[in-house]
C-alpha cells in the first residue's frame, strides 16, 4: 500500500471524529451573549458611559440609532474595557452586524418595566432564542451556517442607559475568540466565507466541553493546522458530496502536510498523519466554503485523536503523543526504479 493509500485508510478509520469536530465547531460560540449587559456592562461599556451626561449621550447615539443592516465597532483594552462604540461601514472592520432591533419595553409581561434589573446572562440566552434567532435568520434569508464562525447574539444598552429606561436590544451576528470576545471582521455576513477555520501553524484542542479552541502548540492538542483550502475553487457548480470532498482533499491535504514539514520523508518520520475537514450540505448552503488541512495522530486502541504537545515543525523529537515521546517509525526499504 502506498503512503497516500495508507493515509486514506487512516482517514476512513477516523471518520467518526468528523462528527466530533462538527459538534465542537458549532459549540465554540455558545455563551457569548450580552456584550454590554449584566456584569459585563459594569466592567466595560457601562463603565465607559458613566462619566458625564454629555459623554453618555455621545456614547449612546451609535447604539440608539442602530437598526437592521448597521455594523457596529468598538475598542477593547487589555482589561476588557470597551470604548469608542460606533457605527461603521460594513465593508470595514467591525465586531457586530445588526439583524433586528427589539424593544423590550413592549414585552408581553412586566419583566422589563421601569425598575427592572438588566437580564442576566441566562436570561439573555433565552432572549436570543425567543427574539433574535428567527429574526436574524430572516435577515440573512436563511444563509447562515450554524457550525460556522458566526453566532447569533443580542447586545443590550449600557447600564447607564438601561437605568434611564432604554430597553433596546439589538440582535445580530458576531464572531468570537475562544474566550467569547467579539473579533473584528469585514464585509456583510452573507457575503463572506462563514467557515470556522484556523490559520496555518495554529494548534487546536478539543476540551472536555467538546469545544474546539486554538491553543499554544506547547499545550496538549489534537490538530496542527497546515493550510486552508477553498473548496469553491474545485467545486464551483454546487454542493460537493462528502465522498467527492474526501477524494479531492486526500491528495490536496497530503501534499499540503508534506510541504509544511519539508517533504514526504519528514511526514513519515513525524509519525503523524494528514487530516481534513469537510462541509455538510447545510454548511455549504449556509455560506461556508473553506476547510483546514491538519496533522493529527490516531490512538490505535481508542480509534480517536491522540493528545499531542509540541509543533511537528520542530521534528518528532520535540513532540509527545499521549504523554510519551513517539518511537521512530520502522525503517523503510529503499525505493527502486520500476
Amino acid at each position: 500500500m502506498s503512503s497516500r493509500q495508507t493515509f486514506r485508510a487512516l482517514r476512513s478509520a477516523t471518520a467518526v471524529n468528523t462528527v466530533l469536530i462538527a459538534a465542537a465547531a458549532s459549540a465554540v460560540f455558545v455563551g457569548s451573549y450580552g456584550l454590554f449587559g449584566g456584569e459585563t456592562t459594569t466592567k466595560t461599556h457601562g463603565a465607559a458611559a458613566a462619566s458625564s451626561s454629555a459623554e453618555v449621550a455621545a456614547e449612546l447615539a451609535p447604539f440608539t440609532t442602530a437598526d437592521a443592516g448597521s455594523c457596529l465597532n468598538w475598542d477593547i483594552d487589555a482589561q476588557g474595557k470597551v470604548s469608542n462604540f460606533s457605527q461603521t461601514d460594513c465593508s470595514t472592520e467591525h465586531r457586530f452586524e445588526v439583524a433586528a432591533r427589539e424593544d423590550l419595553s413592549v414585552y408581553p409581561t412586566s419583566e422589563f418595566g421601569e425598575n427592572a434589573q438588566m437580564p442576566n446572562q441566562e436570561r439573555q440566552a433565552q432572549l436570543r432564542e425567543e427574539l433574535c434567532h428567527g429574526a436574524t435568520l430572516a435577515y440573512v434569508d436563511g444563509r447562515f451556517d450554524p457550525a460556522g464562525k458566526f453566532s447569533i447574539a443580542p447586545i443590550l444598552p449600557p447600564a447607564e442607559a438601561w437605568a434611564q429606561g432604554d430597553r433596546t436590544m439589538l440582535c445580530g451576528l458576531q464572531t468570537t475568540d475562544e474566550k467569547g470576545v467579539a473579533q473584528p471582521f469585514s464585509g456583510r455576513v452573507v457575503e463572506v466565507d462563514q467557515a470556522n477555520i484556523a490559520e496555518p501553524g495554529a494548534c487546536r484542542a478539543i476540551g472536555d466541553d467538546q469545544v474546539l479552541r486554538t491553543v499554544d502548540c506547547a499545550e496538549p492538542h489534537q490538530l496542527e493546522t497546515v493550510s486552508i483550502v477553498d473548496l469553491s475553487q474545485q467545486f464551483p457548480q454546487g454542493t460537493p458530496s462528502i465522498d467527492d470532498q474526501n477524494k479531492f482533499l486526500s491528495e490536496r491535504c497530503t501534499q499540503a502536510v508534506e510541504d509544511y514539514l519539508g517533504g514526504e520523508e519528514a511526514l513519515y518520520q513525524s509519525t503523524l498523519q494528514p487530516y481534513w475537514g469537510s462541509l455538510a450540505e447545510s454548511s455549504w448552503n449556509g455560506g461556508s466554503r473553506s476547510v483546514n488541512c491538519s496533522l493529527m495522530h490516531v490512538n490505535r486502541q481508542t480509534k480517536t485523536f491522540s493528545a499531542i504537545t509540541g509543533s511537528a515543525k520542530n521534528g518528532r523529537e520535540s513532540l509527545t503523543i499521549d504523554g510519551a515521546t513517539p518511537a521512530a517509525p520502522p525503517t523503510r526499504n529503499p525505493l527502486r526504479n520500476p
